[in-house]
């Protein structure tokens, strides 16, 4: 079995919050997917479903952000999934909007649900980081992450999570290139190799309009 943890805050008020950008990856990957309902166990909700053959657990800790270990260390422990089936998608401030980036273990950067994971669990797990953008300054972190997504945001934001529910398969499966290509193609789709200025008609000179004329009328215009 494989664990998929996403990280946010439980509660209507923060369920569009940067910071939530992992439960929505989640919400997204299980319907996409129909997995099960999702139900309240290991202090948090999750559901299960197949990807490609492969068994998959998801959860999203009910304990806010900064206490997300216990949550994931319970689920983990009690199906004995080792940290190497655990994978988890999180907000990351160093990315620019709309990018992803996969990490296998690592630290924590100052993320606080990554903090309680790797006190939980130790950091030997993987990660998906899910770019939301830096505010510029580190004293408008918190509130920055803890507001909505702007409605400018709103493109990028479908494209990504279209884009991991497209590759979810690909995840499962411990392939990581082809889980990023099918994000890229929702985010970054490759542009067509015909210009509009390759493929526009020349306009027709007055003299490839004309028809071509015959000797004798050449002849004859001689006379005119």
């Amino acid at each position: 079995m494989k664990l998929f943890v996403g990280l946010g805050n439980p509660g209507a008020k923060y369920a569009h919050n940067r910071h939530n950008i992992g439960f929505m990856a989640l919400d997204r990957l299980a319907e996409d997917h129909q997995f099960s309902p999702w139900r309240s166990k290991f202090q948090g909700q999750i559901c299960g479903g197949i990807l490609g053959g492969h068994k998959v657990l998801l959860l999203k800790p009910a304990t806010f952000m900064n206490l997300s270990g216990q949550s994931v260390g319970e689920a983990a422990r009690f199906h004995k999934i080792p940290l190497d089936q655990i994978t988890v998608f999180h907000d990351e401030l160093d990315l620019a909007p709309g990018k992803l980036r996969l990490k296998q273990g690592g630290g924590h950067a100052g993320h606080n649900g990554l903090r309680s994971i790797h006190a939980h669990l130790g950091a030997d797990y993987g990660r998906v980081r899910l770019g939301i953008g830096h505010p510029g300054h580190k004293d408008a972190v918190a509130g920055f992450v803890l507001r909505d997504f702007a409605k400018a945001d709103q493109d990028w934001l479908a494209a990504l999570l279209t884009g991991i529910g497209n590759g979810a398969v690909h995840l499962a499966a411990g392939d990581g290139a082809k889980f990023m290509n099918a994000v890229a193609l929702q985010t970054a789709p490759p542009r067509s190799s015909k210009s509009p200025k390759a493929t526009a008609q020349k306009p027709a000179t007055p003299a490839e309009d004309a028809p071509a004329r015959s000797p004798l009328q050449k002849l004859l215009e001689k006379f005119k």
